[in-house]
């Protein structure tokens, strides 16, 4: 091939809705160097991703499936990628490889596997993790590069399956979307927030990975040492009925917006004073990396990626999951000492700036794909 032909790679993702993986596909596409590689994405549902791309001018295509293995869809996955011309194929997360690994083998093309976190997690049956086990140590068997959002990520594929062909690429904020310096609507303003408050934002699907009823334990009880709060929950999801009931039988539910799923996480942030994020487990959390981009005290569970982000005491807050009184105390902590709460703020910006920039993540990717193009 001349090397004046761009590489020709699809990103490919499970679903349209967006989360912290197809915030992270968005990411690479935009910054990915055009002059180099064509980004193409395969999506196998719709969603606000899609539209995303759309206006962004990437090509992306959507070949519905919402099951994992999805034998008949892989015949149309192959016609696809040939049709496409691809040289690399990018899969992210474990849905998304299952139903792209036969079409680019039988392609013969090479693959690079993103674990957005394990699809054996805690709360599983045993039996269902042994098996989603068995699957994940066959799948990254046959890609040929792993890449871990994490080295916790690393760790735990290491320790589940024995070693496994894997480099750690650390997920990145976009800056010039998270800026800090940005002008905003003015969400307190939107969902008549008194200015006087002190804003406690949640940001996620409402499932049990992200906990949302500890997340509403905690802040009735931080709202009883400290009426200043507010708490806006951002997200939709299994559990959000449940949680909305939880927060009614605590008698916070006028204390607590909850804002259905959004796009404009930038000026949901910009509105808020902490951000915290009471998951059992995870990857490597862009939400919390974003929300330190933007200049947020953070309040965390001390979980396998998080901990690779936030430093206790230093540019955020650590609890143990599920603790409601540990995560109420550190509330109640940041809102009654503001001089903390700057601190924390300032350390979590200067963090991401030096550690967590997309184009330093992007960079890494893009020497992945030169590497398999060459070989």
């Amino acid at each position: 091939m001349g090397s004046d032909k761009k590489i020709r790679v699809l990103e490919t993702i499970r679903q349209g809705k967006i989360g912290g993986g197809e915030s992270h596909v968005l990411d690479l596409v935009a910054t990915l160097n055009k002059d180099e590689f064509e980004p193409v994405v395969l999506s196998f549902t719709d969603g606000p991703m899609i539209e995303a791309l759309q206006q962004m001018g990437i090509p992306v295509r959507v070949i519905q499936s919402e099951k994992a293995f999805d034998i008949g869809v892989w015949k149309a996955v192959k016609r696809f990628i040939a049709a496409e011309k691809i040289d690399i194929v990018h899969v992210h997360g474990t849905r998304a490889n299952t139903n792209v690994l036969w079409a680019a083998r039988s392609l013969g093309l090479p693959i690079v596997y993103t674990i957005h976190g394990w699809s054996f997690h805690e709360g599983l049956h045993p039996v269902a993790k042994r098996l989603r086990i068995a699957a994940e140590k066959f799948i990254t068997g046959k890609a040929r590069v792993n890449i871990c959002v994490s080295a916790a990520n690393q760790q735990a594929g290491n320790h589940a399956f024995g070693t496994f062909n894997s480099i750690v690429i650390r997920n990145g904020v976009n800056l010039q979307k998270f800026n800090a310096a940005g002008g905003y609507t003015d969400i307190r303003a939107l969902f008549n927030i008194p200015a006087d408050k002190i804003v406690v934002c949640y940001i996620a699907r409402m499932t049990y990975q992200k906990d949302p009823l500890t997340m509403v334990r905690a802040f009735a009880q931080a709202h009883a040492g400290a009426p200043q709060l507010h708490l806006l929950m951002v997200g939709d999801g299994e559990l959000k009925e449940a949680t909305m009931q939880e927060a009614t039988k605590l008698g916070v539910e006028r204390m607590i917006t909850f804002a259905g799923f959004r796009q404009d996480i930038p000026a949901i942030l910009s509105a808020a004073d902490i951000y915290c994020l009471p998951s059992l487990w995870e990857g490597f959390p862009i939400g919390v990396l974003e929300a330190m981009a933007m200049g947020k005290a953070v309040v965390a569970t001390d979980v396998d990626g998080t901990r690779e982000a936030v430093t206790h005491n230093k540019n955020g807050v650590l609890v143990q999951p599920q603790d409601v009184n540990g995560i109420a105390q550190e509330l109640i902590a940041l809102a009654t000492d503001p001089q903390r709460r700057a601190s924390l703020q300032e350390e979590a910006r200067a963090t991401v700036l030096q550690n967590f920039n997309v184009t330093g993540m992007t960079g890494a990717v893009e020497k992945v794909y030169h590497q398999l193009h060459k070989s």
